[in-house]
């Protein structure tokens, strides 16, 4: 099986390893698509939040709706999960 590194993509992971943490920094600041760096004032304030345990239940549903979200792949339980959270959330 191929490594993540073997695989033919656009990475060029040899030359990303002779790469500094300031060359990181900088091409990182340069890309208009990269996530904004974040700083150590986000990190001291940052807090750790765990999953909740899932609570395994029956429930039923129309038709129609478990295609829906039975049509967009994998996760369509999660999905079904984070619209309720949401619904929840919202009230």
């Amino acid at each position: 099986m191929a490594t993540r590194r073997t695989r033919r993509r656009k990475t060029a992971w040899n030359r990303l390893d002779r790469l500094g943490d300031a060359e990181v920094r900088k091409a990182a600041k340069a890309d208009p698509d990269a996530a904004p760096v974040a700083s150590s004032e986000w990190f001291r304030r940052a807090k750790l939040l765990e999953p909740q345990p899932k609570v395994p239940i029956s429930m039923r549903l129309d038709e129609d709706i478990v295609k829906w979200f039975r049509a967009r792949g994998r996760g369509y339980q999660t999905r079904i999960n984070a619209v309720l959270r949401a619904y929840v959330e919202s009230r």
